[in-house]
């Protein structure tokens, strides 16, 4: 594995992510890894011809996440030369397949390519766990939804109560505690004490109109070598019951 590290910052990460990536796969491209100021850009991949870049904030770089962050990075350009399903499917072409003549909601439509990106981080997260500890994406996936839960909107809201961020939609925070629940039982990361599925239950009291444990089977029970067309089927299958209940036009 050919690893660059472009831009002043650190370089640990990356390379004890390469020792531990390595011991069970490779890559046939170069990895350039960008640094960026901005610490809003977090991390993500880019696949090219020649190489493949991952970009990622140099406070992500500073944090102690960034290890699991760029094995996680690396899990997707590995799925991207496999040619995996997950990472060649349109997702733009899923939605004409589940939502033709439907009318649905613009914010209905971005959750949907949230499904699709947790579909992708399954397949990564079934290599990244094949060469990583889980512990810290755990708690990773911990902090992330009890941050939601919290900044779940008023309900009814408080008089006087002016809210200054928009506050976490119940309804892809219940999917997103969906994701979260079933990518650590898929790797046996849980026991049925652990405080995410107290948060998960939250979630989903926010959300009733979701069906959790639906979505939670359809992560957790995705087929680890898919062809195409059922991978299709599938996440046609998650849009569609994501959004069958929108009556709302699209913008």
């Amino acid at each position: 594995m050919d690893l660059r590290v472009q831009g002043s910052g650190p370089t640990a990460p990356f390379l004890s992510a390469q020792d531990l990536f390595e011991t069970e796969h490779d890559l046939s491209l170069p990895v350039y890894v960008h640094l960026r100021d901005d610490p809003d850009e977090r991390t993500w991949a880019a696949h090219y011809d020649d190489r493949h870049v991952l970009n990622i904030s140099r406070q992500a770089a500073s944090s102690a996440m960034a290890r699991e962050l760029a094995l996680h990075e690396f899990a997707h350009m590995v799925r991207h030369e496999e040619q995996h399903p997950s990472h060649t499917q349109s997702t733009e072409e899923v939605l004409y397949l589940a939502l033709a003549g439907k009318r649905v909601e613009q914010r209905k439509l971005s959750h949907c390519y949230q499904i699709a990106n947790h579909m992708k981080d399954i397949y990564a997260d079934d290599i990244t766990l094949s060469v990583g500890p889980g512990e810290k994406l755990l708690s990773f996936l911990e902090s992330s939804l009890a941050a939601a839960v919290v900044d779940r909107p008023e309900t009814p809201p408080r008089p006087g109560l002016e809210r200054l961020s928009p506050s976490a939609d119940p309804e892809i925070t219940a999917v997103n505690a969906a994701f979260a629940l079933a990518l650590a039982e898929r790797h046996d990361l849980v026991d049925e004490e652990h405080r995410l599925y107290d948060l998960a239950h939250v979630a989903t009291m926010d959300a009733p109109e979701v069906d959790f444990q639906e979505f939670k089977r359809r992560f957790r029970e995705l087929a680890r070598e898919p062809d195409t067309s059922t991978y299709r089927q599938v996440l046609v299958d998650a849009t569609r019951s994501y959004a069958s209940n929108e009556r709302l036009a699209a913008d």
